[in-house]
């Protein structure tokens, strides 16, 4: 568990939200009726174009798939973690080591339609399904308890997901996407580039940036939704997904979190997180 997250905040509003007590608000939330029923799903596909095999490559001894699932079982608002591939390679390497895994179609174009037709194979019914990037080796499980107890606190939200501070050297950096959200804590636009901008054209070193993390939480039923939306102009342009929540009008709550992202984009990456890890005793 990567020791940083201290707590979790809802971004832009006032309430203070501790995460270490995020399993007691979520049992809570069982007797309020509602979105009660979570479940984690880290969908995992060998091919990709900057790092083949990537869910597979070992970072201290484990392979990277089974070091996120590793932190994902430990998020207490998650009833159930499966993984969701496509690849019999990956499936043989979580049945080894525990995980549940439920195979996808080929065809899948992105994590989300295979979070979508994964959640359809299963035999438990769930109302809240989190997409875990499987290249988040040091996800904090209480940034998943988090997202979880957002979407459950925000009834008219169908999507929740977290934000953490920009480091100033990566403002300018288009594979760290930037977040802006109202006063409530609802998301108001994703970008590539630094939002918000000034006229100057240059980094505020004094604004709060917010950059954000891969991790998605959906209301189940608007998981079908939008899973099969069509893309969007914002989407196309920006290159990212989570824009079409927003230009279809539906609300995403965010919450501000704590946390050094340390996801695992190229090889070189592996370096950095195995380098962290030992520097924090993670065996």
């Amino acid at each position: 568990m990567a020791p940083s997250l201290l707590q979790s905040a809802v971004a832009g509003g006032a309430a203070v939200i501790s995460l270490t007590a995020a399993a007691y608000f979520y049992r809570r939330s069982l007797c309020s009726g509602g979105r009660r029923r979570a479940v984690g799903i880290i969908p995992a596909r060998f091919q990709s174009s900057r790092f083949e095999g990537k869910p597979l490559a070992h970072i201290l001894g484990k392979p990277m798939i089974q070091r996120t699932w590793e932190q994902a079982v430990q998020a207490t608002a998650l009833e159930a973690v499966v993984v969701a591939t496509d690849d019999e390679r990956i499936a043989d390497c979580c049945r080894g080591f525990g995980a549940t895994v439920v195979m996808t179609s080929q065809s899948c174009e992105n994590g989300t339609v295979r979070c979508s037709e994964a959640l359809g194979k299963l035999k438990t019914k769930y109302n809240i399904v989190v997409n875990i990037q499987g290249d988040e080796p040091l996800i904090d499980p209480a940034i998943i308890d988090g997202v979880v107890l957002a979407l459950q606190r925000a009834p008219d939200a169908v999507y929740s997901t977290a934000v953490t501070a920009l480091k100033p050297e990566d403002a300018l950096d288009t594979n760290r996407v930037k977040c802006v959200t109202d006063q409530n804590g609802y998301a108001i636009y994703f970008s590539r580039g630094l939002v918000p901008h000034n006229k100057k054209g240059t980094v505020n070193t004094r604004f709060p940036y917010l950059l954000h993390l891969g991790i998605q939480c959906y209301d189940a039923k608007f998981l079908a939704v939008y899973a099969n939306m069509k893309p969007t102009p914002l989407q196309l342009q920006e290159d990212l997904e989570q824009l079409k929540v927003l230009e279809n009008g539906y609300k995403m709550k965010v919450i501000k979190v704590d946390h050094d992202a340390h996801g695992v984009d190229t090889p070189e990456d592996l370096a950095k997180v195995e380098a962290l890890m030992q520097s924090h005793h993670i065996l």
